[in-house]
């Protein structure tokens, strides 16, 4: 590195936000994730004896997953690279992976390839990385914050080891605030600022479990005192930070859940201006916005169901318009949803009907699937009666012919009971009319 590089970078290192600053530099300065890296957690044993897997680190925001990759890259014998799933494609992993097999070759060095938001990589992208990993010429350490059992594919999850990564916790928090205020080389020691345990503890309820947040109010309130020639940090001066009432709500705590459950309930009751009023709790507090969205998609589906299926289709557009949108604008998309919802007629006939069905499944027997209803499509599945004495309902009138659907041990089962609310009145009076012509 030359001098003008060394110079840019004491450069970047003294302007740099002071989460960057404060990021913990090994184990020992990570705080709240004993689970995974504590003395007798798995990924710190794998660590400590250069063993690393491929993993998946999974968490919210603010929980040490790009962190820990680097704590990774510092402390194991292998090269480290690191690309964005939002920025990189195939050529890209492509490139590491030509590099990671010279490197082996001529240095026997393996290559993590750390990938942050891996969620973000389509099913081609991620299929790519599969025969890299499965033969060792990678570790692949991915970071997201959805989760990979639903963003990431089967094929490549079967390959790694997901860690998932907690908020942090209040304890956690509270030492990591105080490590910022005291620390004199990367920190505000040097600043003799003064900040009462009240002050503190508010700052962790703010951050919701993210370190990031935690430390950026922490940054903007010790640059506001400093403006004003103050040493003081109180909670005056973090709500003039915040920029608005700092409420009693604590994201992992009794409180976010109480008013989560009285969001739901509130729908599910019908009563919008309550809601409305939850949903503004949450808003104004931070809540994570894909959390709010899925309590909605899920109040729709379940306690709304075919009274009024528009509830479902306008709850996920909602939540779609809120990831783009982003506050302050997502609120009315939100909004929109949450009176929909509230104010839609309401049953739960589907809900029942599903756990019915899955409870069949799991403590029935419930048979083989009737002949003439199985697959005919492949040589030799008509010899074994397959299909054969299928009727095809659109070759009769009103589309419907009489034969056996369930399996025999389940025949005369009933699961789905429509109610007489909105529109499932009409469900109901077509599955009468089919059962009447039975």
């Amino acid at each position: 590195m030359d001098l003008f590089s060394l110079a840019s970078q004491a450069t970047f290192e003294k302007n740099a936000p002071l989460a960057v600053k404060m990021r913990p530099r090994n184990l020992t300065e990570l705080h709240g994730q004993d689970e995974v890296v504590g003395q007798q957690g798995f990924l710190r044993r794998m660590i400590e004896s250069d063993n690393i897997p491929s993993l998946i680190l999974f968490g919210p925001p603010g929980t040490g997953k790009t962190t820990l990759a680097q704590i990774i890259a510092s402390t194991t014998g292998c090269h480290f690279e690191k690309i964005n799933a939002v920025e990189a494609g195939i050529s890209d992993i492509r490139k590491t992976v030509e590099a990671a097999k010279e490197r082996i070759k001529l240095y026997g060095k393996r290559t993590i390839l750390f990938i942050d938001e891996i969620h973000r990589f389509n099913k081609t992208q991620q299929d790519t990385l599969l025969p890299y990993v499965e033969d060792g010429r990678l570790i692949l350490i991915g970071a997201t914050t959805e989760n990979p059992y639903f963003e990431v594919n089967l094929p490549l999850l079967s390959r790694v080891r997901v860690i998932r990564l907690n908020p942090i916790n209040k304890s956690a928090m509270l030492a990591i605030i105080k490590q910022a205020l005291n620390d004199d080389e990367r920190g505000f020691g040097k600043f003799n600022m003064s900040c009462d345990e009240g002050t503190i503890d508010k700052i962790a309820d703010l951050s919701h479990g993210d370190a990031r947040i935690a430390l950026n109010i922490l940054e903007q309130s010790v640059a506001l005192l400093q403006a004003a020639n103050l040493t003081k940090l109180t909670e005056d001066v973090l709500e003039m930070v915040v920029g608005e009432k700092i409420l009693a709500y604590d994201k992992s705590g009794d409180n976010h859940y109480d008013v989560v459950s009285a969001f739901i309930k509130s729908m599910r009751g019908s009563d919008v201006d309550a809601a409305l009023h939850y949903l503004s709790r949450m808003l104004s507090a931070g809540e994570d916005l894909n959390f709010i969205a899925r309590r909605m998609i899920i109040c729709a589906a379940e306690d709304v169901g075919n009274a009024d299926p528009q509830a479902l289709i306008l709850a996920v557009a909602a939540a779609d318009a809120a990831r783009h949108m982003g506050l302050p604008e997502a609120r009315i998309p939100l909004a929109q949803a949450v009176t929909y919802i509230a104010a839609a007629p309401k049953s739960n006939a589907v809900y029942l009907a599903i756990d019915h069905a899955l409870s069949d499944i799991k403590n029935k027997e419930c048979g083989q699937v009737p002949r003439h209803l199985r697959d005919a499509h492949y040589k030799g599945a008509k010899e074994l009666g397959h299909g054969v004495t299928y009727l095809y309902p659109h070759n009769y009138e009103s589309n419907y012919v009489e034969q056996q659907y369930l399996p025999t041990e389940l025949e005369g089962t009933t699961y789905y009971k429509p109610t007489q609310n909105g529109c499932e009145a009409e469900i109901k009076a077509r599955m009468a009319n089919v059962k009447f012509r039975r």
